[in-house]
């Protein structure tokens, strides 16, 4: 399906992120799909990131022992979030590919420069009811359509003032049920092949040694300048993406 070259890119795209997971927790799902969609197209990224993403975030989000109280405060948020990936999945097989590269583009910039900026946002409780199946619905359409579980996803678990050790659980479960919602949607689309499913289970090998080798990275590296690297880098990458989504 692929050849030598793109096969080596695949492993380091892994390897990489990975390895960014293991300094600062997140981002596995995010930089493989930017690196990715660099050298292949959308869908197939979206695919291949399916294995090493559930596999690395499932334990992420069992972890924690706060699981029954994150679940009752935002199941709404997480079940919205979850049933509306296949709307958006759909999108694959009827827009031009290029635009939902760039959108992807977009997204990697924005919450690029949210996140450099430094930029906070707050949600009261009686917000959270409503707001949370509505930022849901976007999230679950917005991974449907680029394979980006973040924007507005995180956002909103930032701004509702759970713990750090709960928000690190809450994203983790995020990303495992996006996970699988994204892969029973591409294959419900006939995107997703046996092919690109066994290449997916390889691509966790250099996942799993770039964690491994990120945990070793965190103890001599400032994650706070590892973090300011690593949004510096995803926005270069968005705008890349963007300019090669309608330039080529």
């Amino acid at each position: 399906m692929f050849d030598t070259l793109t096969l080596l890119v695949i492993v380091g795209t892994f390897l990489i992120a990975g390895t960014v997971k293991g300094v600062i927790g997140l981002g596995l799902p995010t930089i493989s799909l930017a690196l990715l969609t660099v050298a292949i197209d959308l869908p197939h990224a979206m695919a291949l990131l399916l294995v090493p993403s559930f596999v690395t975030n499932l334990w992420q989000a069992v972890a924690g022992g706060s699981g029954r109280a994150i679940l009752r405060r935002i199941w709404p948020f997480l079940l919205m979030a979850t049933v509306t990936v296949w709307l958006g999945t759909t999108a694959l097989t009827r827009v031009d590919l290029s635009l939902l590269s760039a959108l992807l583009g977009a997204l990697l910039v924005v919450y690029s420069t949210i996140n450099l900026a430094g930029l906070r946002f707050t949600i009261t409780l009686p917000q959270e009811v409503w707001v949370g199946p509505l930022v849901g619905s976007a999230n679950g359409i917005l991974t449907g359509m680029t394979g980006s579980f973040v924007v507005p996803g995180v956002m909103f678990l930032q701004a509702i003032g759970l713990s750090r050790d709960m928000l690190i659980q809450a994203m983790g479960m995020l990303f495992t049920v996006s996970t699988l919602a994204l892969a029973v949607a591409l294959q419900g689309n006939d995107l997703l092949t046996i092919e690109l499913g066994k290449l997916s289970a390889a691509a966790l090998l250099p996942a799993i040694v770039g964690m491994v080798l990120g945990q070793r990275i965190r103890r001599s590296l400032s994650e706070q300048l590892f973090r300011r690297v690593f949004f510096i880098s995803l926005l270069i990458l968005g705008a890349y993406i963007i300019a090669n989504a309608f330039g080529g």
